[in-house]
This record gives structure tokens, C-alpha cells and sequence, in this order.
């Protein structure tokens, strides 16, 4: 099996403008590149008291094509929820999970999600929601937290937004698992007692079988199966047989804490905006690739990012980050919600100590949205954040309009 990585190329064009393509090479995998990507050509950012949004001018047209639009503004509400228990990640899909808000024993109904915005019916039909998840030295405790406040989170989202549609994917953010499949087999023999090689779940053992594919070693391919020292080292057989959960999945918190804890044996050279575009791109979600019919267009796409260090080492710089992002939405910024946990050692009252290294690219990258939001990685809980954000999301979905 070989490794696959993705590069992101950024030239700029102009003070506020730049070009930002995305090309990969894989010899004989998961696709090459071609005409119908997204490129984007450039990309205006306005960050002020009174405005904040992007202008992006995008040509080419995909599943997940470029069109040119402008930014709107938004405003927050207030919201309440409640917390519930996860379940064991051992869960069969068959079984109940009390955890899961949406599991009534009913079907679902067809219509997606359709709030009251100021008294008129209007919003998203759907949602997809990207988790950019760090798994490097030192990310449990964060794992844990961010898993600890899902179940809250989700369900103040089925409270404020009536949920029938809607993707959930995790990515990691280095390009590779930590345990190929022959890696695996050779180390487990030699050292039975390792970590990852006392896990089992009929009829897999994990990580060994079932093997790892190509995705697993992806860079923004979606985490179904995470292993290696700290990872639940569980295949989360998620329902439909997609790399990333949908609304029939009836185990939603239980899947949610298999795949999110994707360990603390990743690279040390975190790339998590790399990941992140990695993840949109039109290549890793064209039919047979592996985040295949993840993003769509009708819906609000939700990104959060999770990390305990600056990224450094992703290729390109923000704007070509959030150009990618914007063209994957047809060009519509407000087309995009996105969270922010990161590290806070220069910022008014920080959470984190100052060993933690400041992150101003990511922060330039969120801040850049109308709906973009922040919050210190170093909290003890991030269920307050979580509750916050779903005021937010609840505008972005009122103020959603499909591209046509």
C-alpha cells in the first residue's frame, strides 16, 4: 500500500487575491485530477467592526464546483440544551443508543432541517458537518472532551433544528495512519502485548482485519477506523457504508466516539487546514472517491477544527485555505459555519499555557467567516462553546440560500 498526499498550491495575485488550485498524484489510486476542479482565482476578505465576510470570483464548475458570490452578515441567539451519555463504540448498528437524540423509532421524515426564522419557514434542508480532529502527542484530553460534548451539542441542534439530513465526517490531520495493515500484522507478532493488538470486536480484530485501505492513508480522507496508540481502535462500521455518519445512522453518539477518537500517534507536523481542503476537494468526493457524497451542494457545511498547536506545516497560506473552502460552496461564504478550538497563549485572559504556540493562521482562517467562531482548546469543558455555536448555526441555516 502506498502513502498519498494532497498539495495545495497558493500564488498570489494580488494584495487580497490569489490563485489556489489543488492537484494530487497517486499513480494507480483513488483518481487523478482534471478540468472540473474547483479553482478558485480569487479572493477579497473584508475583517472590520462593521463587516466581515469574503468575495470570492471563482471559475470551473464540479459536484462541488465554484460560482461567485458575496457575503451577508449574521447575528447570534441564545439557546439551551441538555447532555446524555455515549455508548460503548462496540455497539452494534442494530442495537438502541439512548444517546442519540434522533432515534425515535420512527422514520424520519423527508423534509430536512426547516426553522421558524423570524416567523417565516426558511433555512437549510440539510447539513454536513466536518470535525478536524488533531491526533497528535497530547490530543487525548482534548478527544475526550470534544466526545463529552457532543452528545449535548447534538441534541440542542435536534432541539433548535428539527434534524433529518445530515452528514457528520471526521478527519485526522496527518496523511497516513499510524498502523499500516501489514505494519500491524509484523508488530503484533513480534509484541502481543502492544496496545492495539489486544482489541477484539467479532468479527474484526482490530486494527489488524479488516485491512486498511488506501483511504485510511489518505490526508482528508474520512476516519472510519482509527488505530494506534490513544485511537478507539474500533472499525466504526458506520451505517450505509460510508466514511462519515447519516441521519439513518441509529447509533449517532456511539459512532461519533469511535470515530473521533482518532488517537495521539500522528505526526507531530500537524496539518490540519491541509486536511481540511483535502476533505472538500472535488477529487475525494467525486463518486468513488473516498469521501464519496459527503458535501452537497443544498447544504450548510459546519467545519470545526480542533487543535492544540499552531499549523505550520499545512501547504499554502489562509487565504488560499479559505478560497477552497468558499469555492466548494459555490462561492457563497455564508454558505459555511465554522468553529475554531485552538490555542490561546496570546490572546486576552488565555486558557492555555504559554508553551502552547499561538495559532494566527488558523485564527486569520476563522475569523475571515461570518460564521466563523473561536474558543480556547485548553478548556476544561467545551460544552458552553458547543452550545454558543448552535445560535450560530441556527442564523447561518435561517440565512441559507441553495445555489440555484
Amino acid at each position: 500500500m502506498h502513502m498519498c498526499e494532497r498539495r495545495l498550491v497558493v500564488a498570489p495575485l494580488l494584495s487580497l487575491a490569489l490563485l489556489a488550485t489543488f492537484s494530487a498524484g497517486c499513480g494507480d489510486s483513488q483518481g487523478e485530477s482534471s478540468d472540473s476542479n474547483i479553482s478558485p482565482t480569487s479572493v477579497s476578505i473584508t475583517n472590520s467592526a462593521s463587516n466581515s465576510g469574503i468575495t470570492v470570483t471563482a471559475s470551473g464548475g464540479s459536484e462541488t464546483g465554484a460560482a461567485t458570490g458575496t457575503s451577508v452578515g449574521g447575528s447570534d441567539s441564545d439557546s439551551e440544551g441538555s447532555a446524555s451519555s455515549s455508548g460503548d463504540p462496540s455497539d452494534s448498528n442494530t442495537s438502541d443508543d439512548t444517546s442519540d437524540p434522533f432515534t425515535t423509532g420512527e422514520p424520519p421524515p423527508t423534509t430536512g432541517f426547516n426553522p421558524e426564522c423570524d416567523g417565516v419557514e426558511s433555512g437549510c434542508g440539510k447539513v454536513d458537518f466536518l470535525f478536524v480532529i488533531d491526533n497528535s502527542g497530547s490530543m487525548g484530553d482534548n478527544q475526550d472532551n470534544l466526545i463529552a460534548s457532543f452528545p449535548g451539542f447534538i441534541t440542542t441542534l435536534a432541539t433548535t433544528l428539527p434534524n433529518d439530513d445530515y452528514h457528520i465526517m471526521i478527519v485526522d490531520t496527518d496523511a497516513g495512519q499510524q498502523i499500516g495493515a501489514n505494519q500491524c500484522k509484523m508488530q503484533c507478532e513480534a509484541d502481543p502485548e502492544l496496545e492495539f493488538c489486544n482489541v477484539f470486536i467479532p468479527p474484526y480484530q482490530a486494527p489488524c482485519n479488516p485491512p486498511l485501505t488506501e483511504c485510511d492513508e489518505w490526508l482528508g480522507g474520512g476516519v472510519n477506523f482509527p488505530t494506534g496508540g490513544g485511537a478507539s481502535n474500533y472499525h466504526c462500521d458506520f451505517f450505509g457504508g460510508n466514511r462519515y455518519i447519516i441521519s439513518e445512522e441509529p447509533s449517532l453518539a456511539t459512532k461519533f466516539q469511535c470515530a473521533a477518537k482518532v488517537g495521539d500517534d500522528g505526526d507531530g507536523s500537524e496539518r490540519p487546514a491541509e486536511a481540511m481542503v483535502s476533505a472538500l476537494s472535488f477529487e475525494l468526493n467525486q463518486p468513488g472517491g473516498c469521501n464519496e457524497g459527503f458535501l452537497r451542494d443544498d447544504a450548510l457545511l459546519v467545519i470545526t477544527i480542533i487543535t492544540d498547536e499552531p499549523d505550520t506545516n499545512s501547504n499554502g497560506i489562509p487565504q488560499g485555505w479559505i478560497a477552497n473552502v468558499v469555492a466548494a460552496k459555490k462561492g457563497d461564504e455564508t454558505r459555511v459555519v465554522v468553529l475554531g478550538l485552538l490555542t490561546d497563549p496570546l490572546e486576552p485572559n488565555p486558557v492555555c499555557s504559554p508553551e502552547h504556540g499561538h495559532a494566527p493562521k488558523l485564527r486569520e482562517f476563522v475569523d475571515a467567516f461570518t460564521y466563523g467562531s473561536i474558543a480556547s482548546v485548553c478548556e476544561a469543558n467545551y460544552g458552553s462553546f458547543f452550545q454558543q455555536a448552535v445560535s450560530v448555526i441556527d442564523t447561518a441555516c435561517c440565512e441559507f440560500t441553495p445555489p440555484v
